[in-house]
């Protein structure tokens, strides 16, 4: 070996520096060239307008978060936020969401009932059971999301204690008959004010009762009562029927009756008040000459009585020589004939 007075111990850096040399040729050739900065720039830029912008479409509603936060809503159309910093939830506020209580509809759309929440206590200590639908919207989407967790479930629990509450302070009569429509209005009321207090950003939009019906084990004896009561008010409804038929019908009757007698004593009044002034007028004529007008009146009197009865005229110096004849027996048949013709 021969000496080196550079290196006196023999120490050689050729294997460092070849090393050093390596590792800034390969740093060189990871740092791109020119063009390539463009293209990565380029694509960069890309990428923060790809997450600085969104669009909210017609149907739905923007909630922009902020780390987690939500921070701002925003409604349809094209929006922008902080890319890798905000972020945006977009429900669906114009769809309207359905909820089933007390049953279940399974894919090929058979429903079974679930007694645990379909069975009911109503006011007069009956079981019905009651099987309903709740739609509702979102009102409230920053409230929809992040006020109630699980938001579906908990409408579903206060849609049920609400009917609960109300079918417990109705009649079993009610629930089966007349009073569905006010049952549904007034748990409507009762769940859109719970939901209020939650903050849930909800809107009740319907309460639809499908089924209300009691038990299968009483079925039968309710079906029973229920057919008694159409009876009854079948009945009630055709002898209402009757009254209005025969009511009208009697009373025109009685009012024709009573036109009639009006009309009979007005004629009858008329007309003795017609032979009052008659009489009254012949008076006055009988005061001022007695005895033209008792001649009149004689006449007119016979002319009245002679037509109607049989007579028998006999000459006086004539009649002196005849037997008067009186035939009684045939004067009184024929009396006696007109009488028995008017007869019905």
């Amino acid at each position: 070996m021969v000496w080196n007075p550079n290196d006196p111990w023999n120490k050689k850096n050729d294997n460092l520096d070849d090393a050093l040399k390596q590792a800034q040729s390969h740093l060189q050739g990871l740092i791109p060239s020119g063009g390539m900065k463009s293209l990565l720039l380029v694509g960069l830029l890309v990428f923060v307008a790809w997450q600085s912008a969104f669009i909210v479409a017609p149907d739905e509603e923007g909630v922009v978060k902020r780390f987690g936060i939500p921070v701002r809503t925003v409604g349809p159309g094209p929006h922008g936020k902080i890319p890798l910093i905000e972020s945006v939830l977009q429900p669906k506020v114009e769809k309207l969401h359905r909820i089933e209580v007390g049953f279940r509809t399974d894919r090929q759309g058979r429903q079974q009932m679930l007694a645990q929440e379909a069975l009911m206590l109503t006011g007069d200590m009956n079981i019905l059971a009651i099987e309903f639908i709740v739609q509702y919207k979102i009102k409230e989407s920053a409230n929809y999301l992040f006020s109630v967790a699980e938001i579906h479930e908990t409408i579903g629990k206060a849609a049920e204690a609400s009917m609960r509450e109300i079918v417990g302070k109705s009649k079993i009569d009610e629930a089966l008959t007349t009073g569905k429509a006010q049952i549904q209005q007034d748990t409507l009321v009762l769940l859109q004010s719970i939901l209020d207090q939650y903050q849930s950003g909800v809107q009740i939009a319907a309460i639809q009762l499908q089924d209300v019906d009691p038990p299968e084990a009483v079925a039968a004896a309710f079906k029973d009562v229920t057919n008694a009561k159409e009876d009854r008010e079948k009945l009630i409804n055709q002898s209402q029927s009757y009254r209005n038929d025969i009511l009208p019908k009697a009373k025109g009757e009685a009012a024709q009756v009573v036109n009639q007698a009006k009309g009979y004593a007005q004629a009858r009044l008329n007309r003795a008040q017609g032979e009052a002034n008659r009489f009254v007028a012949t008076l006055k004529e009988y005061n001022q000459a007695k005895d033209i007008i008792s001649k009149r009146l004689y006449i007119e009197t016979m002319e009245e009585i002679l037509p109607n009865i049989d007579k028998v005229i006999i000459d006086g110096k004539g009649g002196e020589r005849v037997l008067p004849y009186l035939p009684l027996d045939r004067l009184k048949s024929r009396t006696s004939t007109p009488a028995e013709e008017q007869k019905p």
